[in-house]
């Protein structure tokens, strides 16, 4: 993993992009299934677990709370260890290890500091402190509601919530913080998100879609967290793209997660005329896993509702970048959870877009995108946001002069292996590092 930072320069790809890619482990089952350690009692082995950042901050921080971790590559095995309290945790960018462990030590003994870098340090927690609160946390915030966040340990009791956004973060911050609580805990979403802590504890959603936990949960079902991590479909969904952007390309993803609720950049792409399939080969810890092939596609507009969102918001980025070489209007509706990621993404994307010359509008937390036009080459700046820098290394490869991504290095939060990966798909885009 390159450490270092770097920006690149990437020319107009001239040949077809073609392959087999294999991805290190899903960001959002590893970091689950690392933390959900701290609820068993035996030693967790996991293989292909992922490499990004926020996927290593993750076992940073079991190690800080005094959980014994041996990690070589993609091999990670974590030992039973007896949790130390008083101690900082550190987040650094990785918003999800920091609301799940909000939910997981709110009802334990001890007391901790969570923290984070400059990013994270400006991300909304009290979304996920305010409904732990009803269930007798105690969390103090910043003024601005964001870390650091300070935990003092309660004995919590059940509560139903009824969610205004559909947050996989938040909902499993709650399920978690259920586990320890004396009664029930019963959560909804106005839609469903992301199922993983779902699926790892073994739940079901009742007639009038409640989730449910309580003490009994763990001793019903104990955790089965050992194993194979499936590949990331977030940072499969960069290599579907490309192949549909670059023409007579073909790529196949194997290994990968196949969620339903993660892969509803699926349909969003076939209704547009995709030419992409998904096969399930096997099951993991509850997780469909296989293989995905895209094909270079002469596509109509796209259109992503409001529903589809919860489940397509990191592949936004992406799909916007695909929009833009689309003819005709393509629409992304209700998507202001976009401008509390790890930038102003929904900023982020439409500025990207306009410095190469595409026209973009934006309506509250709606975006429409006017694509078709040749996309122009020029100079990115991605805040900081791993996904807007490889979403627009994408559309680098389709410009019709170079393009410079300032801060490409930030990649690495979810997939430090992207440059490398591309240079070696692509060889004719004269990737360059600076």
């Amino acid at each position: 993993m390159d450490s270092k930072e770097f920006s690149v320069r990437i020319s107009p790809a001239s040949e077809p992009i073609r392959g087999e890619v294999r991805i290190s482990g899903d960001k959002s089952v590893s970091i689950r299934r690392a933390l959900f350690s701290l609820l068993g009692s035996q030693t967790v082995s996991l293989k292909n677990y992922g490499t990004g950042h926020d996927c290593l901050t993750a076992l940073s921080c079991l190690r800080t709370l005094g959980i014994p971790v041996l990690s070589d590559g993609r091999n990670v095995v974590i030992h039973r260890g007896t949790v130390q309290s008083g101690v900082t945790l550190d987040c650094q960018n990785s918003g999800t290890t920091a609301r799940l462990l909000v939910g997981m030590l709110a009802g334990r003994e001890g007391n901790w500091t969570l923290v984070g870098d400059e990013s994270l340090s400006k991300r909304p927690m009290r979304r996920v402190a305010v409904p732990l609160s009803r269930m007798g946390a105690e969390i103090e915030l910043s003024e601005s509601g964001c870390l650091p966040a300070k935990i003092v340990g309660q004995k919590l009791r059940g509560t139903e919530v009824d969610l205004n956004i559909a947050s996989a973060q938040i909902k499993s911050a709650l399920l978690l913080a259920g586990l320890s609580a004396s009664g029930v805990t019963r959560i909804r979403e106005p839609f469903n998100s992301r199922d993983h802590t779902e699926r790892l504890l073994g739940l079901r959603q009742d007639e009038d879609r409640f989730w449910t936990v309580s003490r009994q949960t763990l001793l019903s079902k104990p955790l089965d967290l050992s194993g194979e991590v499936p590949g990331d479909i977030s940072s499969a969904a960069f290599w579907v793209v490309a192949a549909l952007l670059v023409p007579q390309s073909e790529l196949t993803i194997g290994n990968v997660l196949l969620n339903p609720l993660r892969a509803r950049w699926f349909e969003c792409l076939r209704r547009s005329g995709a030419d992409i399939s998904a096969a399930v080969e096997g099951n993991v810890c509850g997780e469909p896993v296989g293989r995905i092939t895209a094909r270079y596609s002469r596509m109509m507009p796209l259109k992503v509702t409001a529903d589809e969102v919860p489940g397509l918001i990191d592949e936004i980025p992406a799909l916007a970048v695909l929009a833009a070489t689309i003819e005709g209007r393509s629409e992304f509706y209700n998507i202001g959870e976009l401008r509390v990621k790890e930038s102003d993404r929904l900023q982020a994307v439409a500025s990207g877009l306009e410095t190469m010359g595409v026209s973009v509008e934006i309506n509250g937390d709606d975006l429409f995108v006017n694509g078709g036009s040749p996309l122009r080459g020029g100079v990115i700046d991605p805040a900081g946001d791993h996904r807007i820098a490889m979403a627009f290394s994408l559309a680098a490869l389709t410009a019709r002069s170079q393009t410079d991504i300032l801060n490409a290095s930030c990649a690495a939060v979810s997939y430090p292996e992207f440059y490398d990966e591309l240079a070696k798909l692509s060889p004719d885009a004269g990737i360059q590092k600076y």
